[in-house]
């Protein structure tokens, strides 16, 4: 059987079992059963791939992706998050749309302590939305800066995504790390200057009000709960740049930061520690079934060589490399709209990165590029994620349209990031390379 055969029916086989509702790790190993039986001789081909997955499953790089979703979750469910919201909002001042640009000011925040886009997003939504809606700020200037504030989570590190990708891809999870960090700075304040001058064009979208003064005294005593997270990030961010840790043993380190920052703050409590332990656990062994269904199918395509025969075809077309790799983007762009961030990982990774190498390109630019595509999928219509999350945490009188609608800038805002590091690889490559 030719090898497009081969992988037009499996890719139709795994979104069948997408659509029919069935989870995402149970739809991999289904699919990888059936094809190891078919393709890999049965029982012999059992034997071949299991060792791969577990040798993958064994491997220390996927151990920061448990980490940092604890971190993330620790501070979503002890409620230190509203500590750090108060001291921000003593800072931000008196600018046009000023509850809009302080939710991305903590989403920037918060994305660089927690690799869990969900969690900040609903804890942002609860928080601001509720009052950006009773001073009177439009549906759009309310939604739209916490969806794009909480899917900072997903780019800056410590990003438990990254992590995935960069273990998948075979890349340095350092450098893929650090790699994110000036695009998704970038990012952060393309949304607030555009938040700034939707304000000033509109006013009536953010009416201004006149909110509490505070004296430099206490905004310096705020500082008591700003300074405590940016230790956090540097014993994150900060070690892995500077080369005196590893990412497993950073995130380690950030874990163990969070929990003592959760107890300086006075809210470190058995049921946060409870919701904490049971949630990241949850998450963590569904990423890793995905993971082992993600290898299986991997080994699959390369033993029936629709690998070698992709890479082949994409070097053969008359195209400019740099077409490919936008039509790449193009791909994942639209799986975002019907699939979760881990499918769409699993499925395109083996395929596109044995292309991406012959083709001579970057692995951090490329898997950067990807990133922020991934962080722009939890935007895009029907089935972002973080468009349901919001949904969860506003009112009966906030429609999906509403959110759908408030989403679109911030999804067009991310794929001008995209288009930005195309152009200019050094945004990406540039802090990596004083890794060197």
């Amino acid at each position: 059987m030719e090898w497009y055969f081969v992988l037009l029916i499996m890719l139709g086989l795994l979104f069948v079992f997408f659509f029919s509702g069935l989870p995402v790790a149970f739809a991999f190993v289904t699919l990888n059963f059936i094809a190891i039986y078919i393709w890999m001789g049965g029982a012999t081909g059992f034997m071949m791939v299991v060792p791969s997955a577990f040798q993958m499953l064994n491997n220390f790089i996927l151990v920061p992706t448990a980490l940092f979703i604890i971190m993330g979750m620790i501070i979503f469910h002890s409620g230190a998050g509203w500590l750090v919201i108060d001291a921000l909002d003593r800072w931000v001042g008196r600018v046009p749309g000023r509850l809009s640009v302080l939710s991305v000011a903590a989403g920037t925040a918060f994305a660089a302590v927690s690799g869990v886009p969900m969690g900040t997003t609903a804890m942002l939504g609860s928080i601001f939305v509720p009052e950006m809606r009773r001073r009177g700020y439009s549906k759009a200037m309310s939604l739209g800066p916490v969806l794009g504030g909480g899917g900072l989570a997903l780019i800056i590190p410590p990003s438990a995504m990254a992590v995935i990708l960069g273990g998948l891809a075979k890349a340095s999870i350092g450098h893929l790390l650090i790699a994110c960090v000036v695009p998704g700075l970038i990012l952060s304040g393309l949304y607030i200057a555009y938040i700034l001058f939707q304000a000033i064009r509109h006013p009536e979208s953010a009416p201004k009000y006149e909110g509490k003064r505070f004296s430099f005294m206490e905004r310096i005593a705020s500082l008591r709960y700003i300074i405590p997270l940016l230790g956090v990030v540097f014993l994150v961010t900060g070690v892995i740049f500077m080369g005196v840790a590893s990412p497993t043993e950073a995130a380690a380190t950030g874990a163990l930061a969070s929990f003592i920052l959760v107890a300086v703050y006075r809210k470190l409590s058995w049921s946060a520690l409870t919701k904490t332990l049971t949630s990241s656990v949850q998450v963590t062994v569904m990423v890793l079934m995905i993971i082992i269904g993600s290898v299986a199918f991997s080994q699959i395509l390369a033993y029936t060589g629709c690998t070698a025969a992709l890479a082949q075809f994409a070097t053969e077309l008359a195209l400019p490399p740099i077409v490919i790799v936008i039509a790449m983007q193009v791909v994942i762009l639209i799986l975002g709209c019907f699939m979760d961030l881990i499918s769409i990982t699993m499925i395109t990774v083996p395929i596109f990165m044995p292309i991406v190498n012959i083709l001579g390109f970057d692995m951090i630019w490329f898997c950067t590029m990807m990133l922020i595509n991934l962080g722009a999928a939890t935007l895009s219509p029907p089935f972002g994620m973080l468009l349901f999350t919001i949904k969860g945490v506003t009112s009966s009188d906030v429609t999906m349209g509403d959110i759908i609608r408030s989403a679109i800038p911030y999804f067009a805002m991310g794929m001008v990031i995209i288009g930005l590091v195309m152009i200019f690889p050094q945004l990406a490559l540039w802090l990596p390379g004083l890794m060197e």
